[in-house]
């Protein structure tokens, strides 16, 4: 009799050491999956809405900090053991037409920065044996893998987008500098835009000028082509001398 109760007291501890070996597994997991940012109306992580066209290729994104996951998910492939996902690194993969494309985010610039050198000394090394397209977009290193030309795998990385938002804390330290900043851009506008008024209304009374002169000076020549004779004394009396200026009416002089 109390060897069953014993028997059954060993299978209740385990069962309990079994169950939370599971759960701690599992929230160990679910702590490594943990995303950097996840937005807040959906819980989706930022990182994958950053994908093109992410709600078609939801079914097939593989969001991971593991290696391992990306190997299963993309092959193995020879910048993977670049990949440090310490400090907060994730990363997503995803299939589309042009190619397979992995995005890996850092949480730091420097992070990203310094994986940037890594990734490009060692597609240097491979050369285009293994035709692997890569670009680094603000804190993203994103890979092409798999993709039928160049033309394509570029136009599947400028679809990728990294928007982040900056929030202070505190005050803002850039403020001062951005309201310098905003002051001199309203004067030097208010400077293009006095300036461009005042040889605007120059240019435009120049032009009104030079239009109503050659208006008066046409109609001035259509009024001396229908004189008989010149006379330079621009219609006065004068003395008719030489006899060869017809004599004026008289009908439209003052008595």
């Amino acid at each position: 009799m109390q060897k069953g109760y014993f028997i059954r007291f060993l299978f209740c501890v385990g069962a309990l050491f079994l169950a939370s070996h599971i759960v701690f597994a599992q929230e160990k997991s679910v702590s490594q999956l943990k995303s950097q940012e996840v937005s807040e109306s959906d819980g989706v992580p930022v990182l994958i809405k950053h994908l093109p066209d992410w709600e078609k290729v939801r079914a097939n994104v593989t969001h991971t900090n593991d290696v391992n996951d990306l190997r299963k998910a993309l092959g193995d492939r020879p910048v993977f053991d670049l990949i440090d996902f310490s400090g907060g690194t994730e990363a997503v993969a995803a299939p589309y037409s042009q190619g397979k494309l992995l995005i890996i985010e850092y949480n730091t610039p420097q992070g990203s920065v310094e994986a940037d050198g890594k990734f490009n000394q060692r597609l240097a090394e491979i050369g285009q044996n293994s035709p692997i397209f890569y670009r680094r977009i603000g804190n993203y290193n994103a890979f092409v893998f798999d993709a039928s030309d160049e033309a394509s795998a570029n136009a599947l990385l400028d679809q990728v987008k990294y928007e982040k938002m900056v929030q202070w804390l505190g005050t803002d330290p850039f403020l001062l500098k951005r309201a310098e900043r905003a002051i001199v851009q309203g004067l030097s506008d208010v400077f293009i835009a006095t300036t461009l008024t005042i040889v605007g209304g120059i240019g435009v009374s120049l032009l009104t000028g030079i239009i109503v002169g050659l208006f008066v000076f046409y109609m001035r020549e259509q009024k001396r082509s229908t004189m008989v004779e010149f006379s330079d004394a621009g219609g006065m009396t004068r003395l008719n001398l030489d006899k060869l200026t017809p004599e004026i009416s008289t009908d439209r002089l003052l008595e």
